[in-house]
């Protein structure tokens, strides 16, 4: 009878745990977040039919920008409020094993999905109109103000008329009074970033003069030593978005700086792209982020990483890994 008892404990033990691994949310979803099949193509019909437009969330357990998201933007009244009246936001885990069934009607578990969409940073947000296509997608986490800006850009329709990051910078407040903070790393005119074969891998970075997050990306960041270290792999140039400034495209193309940050769709700042000494783009960080990623995201890059693990989660999870293993005390959110 002993053995019989414990052999029950240990199945509901193991069963609990199950039951953990199995959880199909990243993170501590809202309960107004939407429970479907999964089914795209119904999920955008569903929601077009009640006047709204689909919200999907990729997260992961352990994700400080998905924590940031579910604490800081959806404890929100007004975030709420939008969410509610214009949209129906569902969850997937990255690393989740639900079945999907994307718009072109293949069947893909939530992590082959994440694979096939090229989810590179969680969370990551795609917003579709009624016909299902994805009218706004953010790489990462937009802290309350842009996130609200980015609700009312898709809510309004205005990307019949307006690319998003048009809008954002003609919506999202800025200190009027200050300019762009210069770095000795950056690149100085002529703005010729032409690639060729042994050259350093690129680092473009677009800023908005007034803009709270370039500003900490400048104070806290760029002073971080690992950062530093990083940075000096690379050759860095800076644009101001909009900005008349004459340059030479990695790829040899003569333009301006507001016209490449529109080929590139540039909506958040700052924001990094990364090239390679072919003059192809490999790798770019467009949304909020801590001097760690920052700093595995150019590791990523200089290294040739994203040459052999195209899963930049992988990669970042993997760098966590070898560093613990070195005494290195990590904090994704430091």
């Amino acid at each position: 009878m002993a053995r019989i008892a414990i052999a029950l404990l240990m199945a509901l033990f193991c069963g609990a745990g199950r039951a953990q691994d199995a959880s199909p949310y990243a993170i501590d979803i809202p309960p107004w977040f939407a429970n479907t099949f999964l089914d795209f193509r119904e999920d955008v019909a569903d929601a077009a039919r009640d006047g709204k437009r689909l919200m999907a969330y990729f997260g992961q357990d352990g994700c400080p920008y998905c924590r940031a998201l579910m604490k800081d933007n959806f404890s929100q009244r007004d975030i709420v409020h939008k969410m509610h009246e214009h949209f129906v936001a569902i969850a997937l885990n990255i690393h989740g094993d639900r079945e999907t069934m994307w718009l072109d009607g293949e069947t893909r578990t939530e992590k082959a999905l994440a694979r096939f969409l090229d989810v590179q940073f969680t969370p990551t947000l795609l917003f579709f109109d009624e016909q299902g296509k994805v009218v706004a997608r953010l790489n990462g986490y937009y802290p309350p103000g842009r996130f609200t800006a980015v609700l009312d850009y898709v809510a309004s329709h205005a990307e019949g008329h307006e690319t998003l990051g048009s809008y954002l910078s003609r919506t999202v407040a800025r200190d009027p009074r200050a300019g762009l903070r210069d770095e000795p790393f950056f690149l100085g005119a002529p703005h010729d970033l032409t690639r060729r074969a042994g050259s350093k891998p690129l680092a473009v970075l677009f800023e908005t003069a007034g803009c709270r997050d370039c500003e900490q990306l400048h104070e806290e960041a760029f002073r971080r030593s690992e950062v530093q270290r990083e940075l000096a792999r690379f050759d860095v140039a800076r644009f101001a978005l909009g900005a008349a400034t004459p340059l030479t495209t990695p790829d040899g193309r003569h333009t301006t700086a507001d016209a490449w940050a529109r080929d590139l769709r540039i909506a958040y700042t700052p924001s990094i792209v990364f090239f390679d000494d072919g003059g192809r783009e490999v790798f770019r960080v467009d949304a909020y982020v801590r001097p760690f990623h920052l700093a595995s995201g150019l590791d990523y890059v200089a290294s040739g990483a994203y040459r052999s693990e195209p899963s930049f989660q992988r990669f970042i999870e993997a760098r966590a890994d070898r560093m613990r293993a070195e005494g290195v005390t990590v904090d994704l959110w430091r």
